[in-house]
């Protein structure tokens, strides 16, 4: 098997990803509105065919052009990946709630965003898989010092204290300790009455990232 290296990116000067989130963004907002009022709606059958076909035709527009693969951008000033596919925070990802990261100057980070009718999953509550989704991101955010060091996810541990109440959620997250290729995360979910998830992470670098290319654990 061919060994792995570190993944292309494409570098994209800051005008420019301005003017692309000024076009790519409503129309992901869109999307959004969309998954959620057609898991509200309770128009009758015509309506619903109308829809559908219109749902279809924008569709048809989109698909006009289409890429094989999602490309991982970099930005030319800061150094941060824009991965818009990613599932947590992709400007461009419709199911991504998305999560807005801000990074604290003395370390941690933190984000608040809103949990709607597509992540339920007990009545009322919150997946507990979106909430692992969410708690690996941020932890690994945080441990990645905003993604520009190359780590990826060993282990993550989750603590369920009480179901997640659909609507606002904050995740917040630290670097507990660097040991080595390892970095070491704690972080949790909590609304308004208090913490629902805890969590903490292993992130190790991956054998191209190192010093010299290969090192041990």
């Amino acid at each position: 098997m061919a060994e792995q290296t570190e993944f292309p990116f494409d570098v994209i000067a800051d005008d420019e990803y301005t003017r692309l989130r000024a076009l790519y963004e409503p129309l992901t907002e869109s999307m959004r509105r969309l998954i959620d009022v057609g898991l509200r709606t309770g128009v009758d059958a015509a309506e619903i065919e109308t829809a559908r076909a219109a749902i279809d035709a924008a569709a048809e527009v989109l698909g006009g052009v289409r890429h094989d693969t999602t490309s991982t951008l970099r930005h030319a000033d800061t150094g941060r990946p824009l991965a818009w596919a990613n599932p947590a925070v992709g400007l461009r990802n419709p199911i991504a709630p998305p999560m807005h990261i801000t990074h604290e100057p003395g370390g941690g980070c933190w984000a608040e965003f809103t949990l709607g009718a597509a992540y339920e999953g007990p009545p009322g509550l919150v997946h507990g898989g979106i909430c692992a989704l969410m708690l690996d991101h941020i932890l690994g955010e945080v441990a990645s010092d905003g993604l520009t060091k190359s780590l990826f996810t060993g282990t993550i541990t989750l603590r369920y204290l009480r179901g997640t109440p659909l609507g606002r959620v904050r995740a917040e997250a630290h670097v507990d300790r660097t040991e080595g290729i390892k970095t070491y995360a704690r972080g949790h979910l909590a609304d308004a009455a208090g913490r629902t998830v805890e969590a903490e992470g292993v992130f190790i670098m991956p054998a191209w990232a190192r010093p010299g290319g290969r090192a041990s654990a």
